[in-house]
């Protein structure tokens, strides 16, 4: 197979992926487990690229998988503005990468987890 089942049945490997890839679009840098970070990166640049395309049924397409949680809250004159993360990956994210064709995650190694030594990552928005 070309994923990895991360211990996990696929219901609840669904629910973690859509979990890292929101959280990763809102923080844009997270700390996870390396196995982790190479299947969030392949969700993640699939949201960019749908995110890049722009278009009613890309939108549809990521709001299926982005978990609806709020991004941004912005304090405006008199007015309160919060921005999804659904929001923030079509109006902020996306339009950074619009020339790059592809490659919109780093991955950082770092030290081993203290508790069972799984080795652990930086995974960050290039």
């Amino acid at each position: 197979m070309s994923y990895r089942k991360l211990g996990r049945t696929s219901s609840q490997r669904k629910a973690l992926l859509r979990d890292l890839t929101t959280d990763l679009i809102i923080n844009e840098r997270i700390i996870t487990t390396e196995a982790r970070a190479k299947e969030v990166r392949s969700t993640t640049e699939k949201m960019i690229t749908l995110g890049k395309r722009g278009d009613l049924h890309a939108r549809r397409q990521a709001a299926a998988f982005i978990r609806k949680e709020v991004a941004n809250v912005i304090d405006k004159d008199d007015t309160v503005v919060v921005q999804s993360a659904l929001q923030k990956l079509f109006s902020d994210v996306a339009p950074r990468y619009a020339d790059r064709k592809g490659g919109y995650t780093r991955i950082l190694k770092t030290s081993p987890r203290r508790g069972d030594a799984a080795p652990m990552v930086i995974i960050e928005l290039v």
